[in-house]
């Protein structure tokens, strides 16, 4: 299988304590701030690396932005964050939200693929673990099989993948996934994986809804 063919299925992972060695400061050349209103298109085009994936996800960004952030637009535009360059351009961005308004959660994490490798996502998601309190946690997130390198990260931070067939609407493909991860990380990183079972609060939670907000 080649990189471009990793096929899309959900992975869950929670942070229970933040792991503070993995911090770094974000390199002296970028500069970090929150979304401004007229930029929401822009939020809405960066998960996407190819301009025309943007368009063809441009309603589905839409909807989910109305089904999470609708009527709390001024707190989404306060918490989600940009990493911008010397030109106040934003080449990163990342937020934590609280889902269903019951436990917070890693959303829209993202560094722009020309700005990989100099440290921005590390430094982004220190940022963001940073603001959380110990009465904060745990802390969710959803990400896929072809985001193995944000999975490395994440575990650096201290998340584990979540064990369980089924969380709200949303199939765990956790066993499918591990092959593939196993064939795209290196070993080191792959080994350090940890998994553990989905809390029952959390199941019970995600099985009152029909909407996924994370």
């Amino acid at each position: 299988m080649k990189e471009a063919e990793i096929p899309d299925k959900n992975i869950f992972m929670i942070c229970k304590a933040l792991n503070h060695n993995a911090l770094t400061e974000l390199p002296a050349s970028y500069s970090i701030r929150s979304c401004r209103p007229d930029e929401l298109a822009l939020w809405k085009a960066m998960p996407f690396d190819d301009d025309n994936l943007a368009k063809e996800y441009e309603e589905f960004m839409s909807d989910y932005f109305a089904t999470t952030y609708g009527g709390k637009e001024e707190l989404f535009f306060a918490k989600t964050l940009f990493v911008c360059d010397r030109q106040d351009q934003p080449i990163a961005t990342c937020l934590i939200w609280k889902a269903y308004d019951k436990f917070n959660t890693i959303q829209w994490f993202k560094v722009l693929k020309e700005y990989e490798g100099q440290g921005i996502g590390r430094a982004l998601l220190s940022i963001v673990m940073k603001e959380l309190k110990m009465c904060d946690y745990p802390v969710y997130l959803h990400t896929q099989p072809s985001s193995f390198r944000a999975i490395k990260l994440y575990a650096d931070f201290g998340f584990s993948l979540l064990s369980g067939d089924t969380f709200g609407i949303r199939k765990n493909d956790l066993d499918e996934c591990l092959p593939i991860l196993e064939q795209f990380m290196p070993r080191e990183y792959f080994q350090k994986l940890r998994i553990i079972p989905a809390p029952a609060e959390f199941c019970n939670t995600l099985n009152k809804y029909d909407t996924n907000q994370f």
